[in-house]
């Protein structure tokens, strides 16, 4: 695994030990941050259930300004603050070691906002249903803010959510990623 594009293009990235992560391939990868390419320049960005913060650093490289980085395994902790520092992003980075919800509501109180949250769950478990809606009603995505999920494609996930629409949705053989965007 390493980063495709930008600044830190062709460094490394360090997996944890085991079958804990599953890192996003760079074919899904470079499909992502192409239709990315607009949002990334200064945005601020939410990487959720991060693993081994492939997909925040991708975007910290491609011109971010700053990301955090969630995900509740002390392994994966580990790795993203050492792929913050290979990467050199470690200053425009925050790492918090909580589960999603949780760091979801934590960061609402703050009251800061991103341009950009990445979901990749652990597949069929759950979990994106409930996070989207905690980041509705917490507030914490930008007016021209986006999601974006990736996800077994068995998983069904409603099309639209109070204000959230599904805006794109490719499949990737059993990976699916939807976007999601506030209606226009």
């Amino acid at each position: 695994m390493r980063v495709i594009a930008g600044l830190a293009k062709g460094r490394r990235l360090k997996s944890p030990v085991g079958l804990v992560t599953r890192p996003t391939s760079d074919r899904i990868k470079e499909s992502i941050f192409s239709i990315l390419s607009p949002y990334l320049p200064g945005s601020y960005v939410l990487d959720l259930f991060s693993g081994t913060g492939n997909l925040g650093i991708e975007a910290l490289s491609r011109g971010a300004e700053k990301a955090i980085f969630v995900d509740n395994n002390r392994n994966s902790i580990r790795v993203i603050r050492e792929n913050t520092e290979t990467t050199g992003f470690k200053e425009k980075s925050k790492i918090l070691q909580l589960e999603a919800l949780k760091a979801i509501s934590e960061l609402a109180k703050s009251g800061e906002k991103y341009d950009i949250i990445f979901m990749d769950p652990p597949y069929l478990k759950g979990f994106i249903v409930p996070c989207i809606q905690a980041i509705e009603e917490g507030g914490l995505l930008t007016d021209e803010g986006i999601i974006v999920i990736e996800h077994d494609s068995k998983d069904t996930i409603p099309d639209q959510f109070i204000k959230l629409k599904r805006i794109k949705n490719r499949k990737y053989g059993n990976t699916t990623i939807s976007i999601y965007s506030e209606e226009a």
